[in-house]
C-alpha cells in the first residue's frame, strides 16, 4: 500500500524536525515544499507532502497514515 501524508505548520526549527522525522522513518518527499501567509496570526504556514509504501497491508477508510 502507498500512503499519503500533507504535513503543515509554522514554518519554524518544530517543522522542519516533523518533516525530519518522517523522512528518518522511512517517508520520501512528494513534491515541493508550500508556503503561505496567515495574515490573521501573521505568521507563514509551510507545508509538505510525503509519501510512503508499506508492504503486506492493503488500505482501508480509517487507517491512521501517521502510524504506518
Amino acid at each position: 500500500m502507498k500512503v499519503y501524508r500533507y504535513l503543515t505548520g509554522p514554518d519554524d526549527s518544530a517543522f522542519c524536525h516533523r518533516v525530519t522525522e518522517a523522512l528518518n522513518k522511512g517517508w520520501q518527499l512528494h513534491g515541493g515544499p508550500t508556503l503561505a501567509y496567515d495574515a490573521e496570526r501573521k505568521q507563514v504556514i509551510a507545508g509538505q507532502a510525503v509519501v510512503k509504501d508499506v508492504d503486506d497491508k492493503e488500505y482501508v477508510p480509517g487507517v491512521d497514515l501517521s502510524a504506518c
